[in-house]
């Protein structure tokens, strides 16, 4: 059924070993867990013991995902550049099954599956009578926001993809199908709606500390998109509204919240801000794999904004595009999501001290010319940064949304399959994020409208490749066509090749190679679930 596409898709499913909150490591996704785990019943006897249970869900099972595979993905859709080996196979459409960071991220994704299902089916038998019923609901909910949000990247990363929703069902029959695409998204949308009914309502506001964890608002703004993605417009748009009336969000430096600005949301002090939607939550313990890499990565090549070893600095450099022609004059983000030659920043620390220039006429990040700003926070500073292990980790969250992205959701569902809208609130959400930008309110919008102010606001998060794969696909090549794809010493061009058995969306990843024996049934045509 798969044949190869641009993206050279011939392989097969990779079943993780999940680290669980429950259990030791089992082998596969479909495996019983083991008998040596923690005792629930006696573990889980009080309120805080429930909260808690959850806490392992923001963070460590999604570094594979959201480390290199996930700013790969940036370098494919055209916002990155990289020419390590092990990151840039998606800059010359070549990426495919054999793939280390593409592994890495399929694991982690299943990781987070596994960790859900484990929560949601075993929970509630395990706890003690004293815990109370709203906060063992909170947690389930927790789980359930988990399981949607890991099903959304493997549904728009794989396509096809096995729904499991209890681990024991397939502990006699290891071998399972692929399902449409429809029945995941749909278990998506359930378990998003399952969320929502059990996860605690708040506001988020100036205690950061308590902000961290996912409420309603969360799972309906992630829903949202969700039925955006679907072209369900009269859905996303009243979600969207629903969290926008809420005032749960606001966007930190906005109108509602001045006094910030669009740079604080990259800073370790403003963690779990007004704006922050879902972010994972790092928590370094010296062990790789704990916190963010991103101040390395993202960093000058000679270790000017990372304590570790240059060697590591650098991996991913901004496109030349970004640096040269993405944001026009006036934007506020440019200068805090790229760096470029002649700007300051007098309060970063460097291992040089405070403040620093950027350079002209050298290389800096991958021969760009260039750097990411956007999360690199500079060197180890107290408080100000978090405290980097030896990787030079930091905890300096990594968003998986924000407020600004719900306000342009609900702008594109609003507009919906029209050519333009001047409708009010459109206007007003999607003004609110430019004016933060420093840009002047737009009186009509369209798709494409929108289409670049995601590009702009969201560079280096991760969205565009998604972005991409969601719109026509004769605009998308030619939009990936005429991207320099190059370094700063030579353009370069590449023009994706699609295979004609995914005319809808090409944008879809191989499934890891290693997998292709274990599980021949995966190579099969996709089958209606049964939902239980």
């Amino acid at each position: 059924m798969k044949k190869k596409s641009f993206l050279n898709r011939y392989s097969l499913l990779f079943i993780a070993a999940a680290f669980l909150t429950f259990a030791s490591c089992s082998d596969d996704f479909t495996d019983r867990p083991s008998e040596d785990g923690i005792s629930l019943d006696s573990y889980y006897s009080t309120n805080d013991q429930v909260s808690s249970a959850t806490n392992g869900m923001y963070s460590r099972t999604w570094f594979q995902m959201y480390n290199k595979f996930w700013w790969a993905l940036e370098v494919g859709s055209g916002n990155m550049y990289s020419g390590s080996p092990d990151v840039s196979g998606l800059r010359t459409f070549a990426l495919n099954g054999s793939d280390p960071e593409l592994v890495n991220g399929w694991s982690s994704l299943w990781a987070n599956v596994q960790q859900s299902n484990m929560i949601i089916n075993f929970l509630a038998a395990r706890v003690g009578p004293d815990v109370d019923k709203a906060v063992l609901d909170n947690a389930i909910g927790e789980a359930y926001f988990m399981r949607a949000t890991a099903y959304f990247d493997l549904v728009r990363l794989w396509g096809p993809v096995p729904i499991i929703e209890n681990p024991l069902d397939y502990t006699s029959n290891p071998y399972v199908n692929t399902n449409n695409v429809a029945d995941v998204y749909k278990l998506i949308t359930m378990d998003y709606l399952k969320a929502i009914d059990l996860l605690a309502a708040k506001t988020r506001g100036t205690n950061y500390a308590s902000n961290g964890h996912v409420s309603k608002g969360s799972a309906r703004a992630l829903l949202a998109k969700v039925y955006l993605y679907q072209k369900d417009y009269a859905n996303a748009k009243a979600m969207a509204e629903a969290v926008i009336s809420s005032g749960e969000f606001k966007l930190l430096g906005g109108d509602q919240l001045p006094g910030k600005t669009f740079a604080d949301l990259f800073t370790y002090p403003n963690n779990n801000n007004e704006e922050s939607i879902f972010a994972i939550q790092w928590k370094g313990d010296g062990a790789y794999g704990s916190a963010n890499n991103c101040n390395t990565q993202f960093g000058f090549q000679d270790g000017t904004l990372s304590t570790s070893n240059a060697s590591y600095a650098g991996v991913f450099g901004p496109s030349q595009e970004v640096i040269l022609s993405l944001y026009g004059a006036g934007d506020l983000r440019k200068h805090e999501t790229v760096m470029v030659a002649g700007d300051s920043y007098p309060t970063i620390k460097t291992t040089q001290g405070i403040g620093f220039t950027v350079p002209t006429g050298k290389d800096l990040a991958q021969a760009s010319g260039g750097a990411i700003k956007k999360y690199c926070i500079g060197v180890v500073n107290g408080s100000a940064t978090g405290q980097a292990d030896a990787w030079a980790m930091m905890d300096n969250n990594t968003y998986v949304m924000r407020y600004a992205e719900l306000l342009l959701i609900h702008a594109e569902a609003v507009l919906g399959a029209n050519a333009s809208t001047t409708d009010a609130s459109a206007l007003n959400s999607i003004n609110q994020v430019r004016r933060r930008a420093g840009l002047a309110n737009l009186t009509s919008i369209t798709f494409d409208d929108i289409f670049l102010e995601r590009r702009k606001e969201l560079c280096f998060e991760g969205d565009y490749w998604f972005d991409l794969g969601r719109i026509d696909k004769n605009k998308a090549i030619a939009i990936m066509s005429a991207q320099n794809r190059g370094d700063r010493y030579a353009e370069r061009h590449y023009t994706p090749v699609y295979s004609q058995d995914h005319a809808t969306n090409d944008f879809y990843m191989d499934y890891p190679d290693n997998e292709v024996a274990k599980n021949p049934k995966l190579l099969q045509a996709p089958v209606p679930y049964t939902f239980k």
